[in-house]
């Protein structure tokens, strides 16, 4: 993972992507990842959503209940964890409602 150079330099990082390498498989299981961007002097950790995370309807979720949950559990100072780049459900592509729709049945053709 690349950092800025104010990043790079923060006591916490490595055990901040420690907790991030903890939960990165599961989020390159779905074509994802994070890339940490900045630790605000408030405590906030601000990611990069990268791959389908970027505009996956779960992302939300994802981010609160896996990526916070992680670090915080992991890194009690961090306060919060902010994506810069989560895509508001009225954003999504077309057919990404976060409903699932049942593909229409293909024909058979006849011979």
């Amino acid at each position: 993972m690349t950092h800025s150079a104010a990043v790079e330099d923060h006591p916490l990082l490595s055990r901040i992507e420690l907790a991030l390498d903890s939960i990165r498989p599961y989020l390159a299981a779905d074509g994802g990842n994070v890339r940490v961007l900045e630790i605000t002097d408030n405590m906030v950790l601000r990611l990069e959503l990268l791959g389908a995370c970027g505009t996956c309807p779960m992302s939300p979720m994802t981010l609160k209940a896996g990526v916070e949950e992680s670090v915080k559990k992991a890194v009690p100072e961090i306060r919060s964890v902010e994506a810069i780049n989560i895509t508001p459900m009225s954003e999504q592509p077309a057919g990404q409602t976060g409903h699932p729709v049942s593909p229409a049945p293909v024909p058979t053709p006849q011979f």
